[in-house]
């Protein structure tokens, strides 16, 4: 079992939106809570990009190009992180990965990814 599960990828037009959401159904909620969690992108050919932080005490910051347009988000009553994506681009397209690290614990797990493609 996979210790982080991501969803809600797809296909969207520019300047449509999509919530991307990354779940830790196997991890106890003492370690969850602990978890500084970030969302990756990579798209073919590049290297993988850091994307939005939300560290254990809720702070968040945000790569320069998806900065007033993505906000990430946690409810961890539900072990559930979030990614709000709106205005999106054709150059947002990638395989978004979600990221969790826990330096009290010594952990850190990659989910498997999920596609998003922007295009008309």
């Amino acid at each position: 079992q996979a210790q982080l599960v991501e969803s809600g990828g797809g296909l969207v037009q520019p300047g449509g939106s999509l919530r991307l959401s990354c779940r830790a159904p196997r991890m106890i909620t003492s370690v969850y809570n602990s978890c500084n969690m970030d969302w990756y992108r990579q798209a073919p050919g590049e290297q993988r990009e850091l994307v939005a932080v939300i560290n254990a005490g809720g702070n968040t910051d945000y790569a320069d190009s998806v900065k007033g347009r993505f906000t990430i988000s946690r409810d961890n009553s539900k072990k559930t992180v979030f990614l709000q994506m709106n205005s999106l681009k054709p150059e947002d397209t990638a395989v978004y990965y979600c990221h969790a690290q826990s330096t009290s614990y010594n952990l850190e797990y990659w989910g498997q990814g999920t596609q998003v493609t922007v295009s008309s």
